[in-house]
Formats: C-alpha cells, structure tokens, sequence
C-alpha cells in the first residue's frame, strides 16, 4: 500500500545568521587556520604527521567536504602550506589520508539526515513509496563515478593533482557560480527531492565525475547540475549531500583497503583518528550554515569566494609558496 510521508526537514540555522556574522566567522576560521598551519609547520617532518598537522588537516576536510569550494584542492594546498609529503611514500601516504578521514565527514551527514536515511531504507523495504525514489535517484546518480573513479583514479592523481590545477578550477568555478547566479539560472523553486526522475538523477551522476578533477568540489557540479534538471535549490542541496554519502564512503572504503596498512604505517593510529574526529564535528558545522545561508541569502557568495581563493592560490603559485 502507497504510504505518503512528509518531506524529512533539512537541518537549519536560527534568525542570528547575517552576512556580516557569516563573513566574520569565516574571517576568524581563515585567522585560526593561518596561526594553527604557522605553528604546526615546523611540527610535522615530510613523512610525519604532528597533532596540531591532523588537527588542522580535519578541520579543513570537514569545513570544505559539502561546500561548494573543493575540500581536495584546500587539502592539497593545506599539505603544501604544511610542508608535508615530498617523498613518493609521504605523498601516497598523505592522499590516502585525506580521503580516509572523509568519514568524519560522511557520519555528520548520517547524522544531521538521519531521518531521510531511515525514509530511504523504509523505501528499500517497501514501506515508503517517497523513500524508495529517493533511494533509487541516489543510486542510480552514484553509478557513473563509481565506475569512472575506478578506471581513473591513478590517471587522475598523476596528471591534475597540482596547484596550477586547483587554481584554474577555483577560478573557473567561481566564474560559473556568479554567471548562473546573476542570470536567475539557480533558483530556490523547482522539484522536491522525492520527485527526482531516474533520467534527472543520470544526468546529476555524470555531472558528478567532473568533480575528479581537483578544485571543482563535488557538492558544487552536483547542487548546480540539480538544480538545472529542475529540483529546488533545497532538494539539490539535501541530494548533493545524500550522493555524497555513498560516493564518498566508495572513495574511503577503496582507498582505506588500497593504502589503509600504509597510512597506519606512516602516521601510526592517533592522528587519523584525530583527523576523523575534527572532521566530524567541522562538517556537522559547515553543512548547517550552509543550508541556513543558502535558504537566506543564495549561491554567489561561493562565486566569489572561488575567485579570491583562485587568485590568491595563483599569487603563491608564482611567489613560488606552492
């Protein structure tokens, strides 16, 4: 029998979020990060890990994993600005953590969208008519990069892993972000997630293997590529966040049975741990504001904060800093 739930509510901010509070935490983040990395720089060997190295390494996973600013190009500019890695083992050992303590990461979301997750598997089981096409959307999104990532994964990592890379794809970004904002293309109104087509959910999928490229930020290809099929800006967001569940856990599960025994080898078990930990509650953080940002004030702020940071990262690029 047909049951009809209420759509599961999205995790929301309280009245105090203003532009000016939002642009001035921020400000403090970028401070507290910059003072953290100057201390733990000289902290952490290449082929070592410090507790203030993880510490920061994990705030910057988890502030950056679902915004739409690429938490791959912060982390590999963070290990550049760290001075960590330049060894062939180190560099390995470094890549494997950062998606290693993606999983931080991903249990902020289990929790936070605890209720459309238990929805979904009602839809598994047959009892939930609007889980079950939100379960099946969510799949069938999560195949195209599922396959790709698999066949490209080591291509990707030798040929677009630099700063040069990330900077352009920052850039670009931002460019698209502020274009498509100013042009009425992201809207707030459109379809509820439990509406998604499995052609809507396709396209979103294959969109989302964009995102292999550092700096172009999975959460980013995958709101605006919802977004444009025609869900609601909120439905985009909450499905952004539900793909990257299962495309996320693929990405650390492959990568932790790959390079697991090696990561444990090189920076031992607390400092992952530490890492995880950071992420969690960073991320629970980042995805509350930014839903209560999005739902009060839109998506260009993210355009421009990929332009500054792009420009920026070109700035060090050519003082020689990265």
């Amino acid at each position: 029998m047909k049951q009809t739930t209420a759509e599961p509510a999205a995790p929301t901010e309280s009245s105090w979020l203003t532009p000016s509070r939002a642009l001035g935490a921020a400000a403090v983040t970028f401070a507290v990060l910059g003072v953290m990395i100057a201390i733990a720089r000289p902290a952490s060997a290449p082929d070592d890990l410090s507790v203030l190295a993880a510490v920061v390494l994990g705030l910057v996973e988890g502030l950056t994993e679902y915004l739409p600013v690429s938490s791959t190009g912060h982390l590999l500019v963070t290990n550049e600005l760290l001075g960590l890695g330049g060894t062939e083992s180190a560099d390995e050992a470094l890549d494997a953590y950062a998606i290693i303590i993606q999983s931080g990461a991903i249990l902020a979301v289990v929790v936070l969208y605890w209720n459309r997750l238990m929805q979904m598997l009602n839809g598994l089981l047959g009892r939930d008519t609007e889980g079950r096409t939100v379960l099946i959307g969510a799949l069938v999104a999560f195949m195209p990069a599922a396959v790709l990532g698999v066949l490209f994964d080591e291509w990707i990592e030798e040929q677009l892993f630099s700063p040069t890379t990330i900077a352009v794809a920052w850039f670009v970004g931002g460019l698209i972000v502020i274009w498509l904002s100013r042009t009425g293309r992201i809207r707030q109104a459109g379809q509820a997630l439990s509406e998604i087509t499995i052609r809507q959910a396709l396209i979103i999928g294959f969109v989302q293997c964009l995102a292999m490229m550092p700096g172009t930020s999975r959460s980013l290809v995958t709101i605006l590529a919802a977004v444009l099929v025609g869900l609601s800006l909120a439905a985009a967001v909450e499905f952004s966040f539900i793909l990257g569940l299962g495309t996320l856990l693929g990405a650390t599960v492959y990568k932790g049975a790959q390079s697991g025994e090696l990561v444990i080898d090189t920076f031992g078990w607390g400092t992952p741990i530490i890492g995880i930990v950071v992420a969690f509650v960073s991320a629970v953080a980042a995805v509350r504001w930014m839903v209560g940002w999005l739902q009060q004030q839109g998506f260009e702020m993210f355009g421009w904060y990929r332009l500054v940071i792009g420009v920026l990262a070109f700035a060090a690029i050519g003082a020689g800093w990265l």
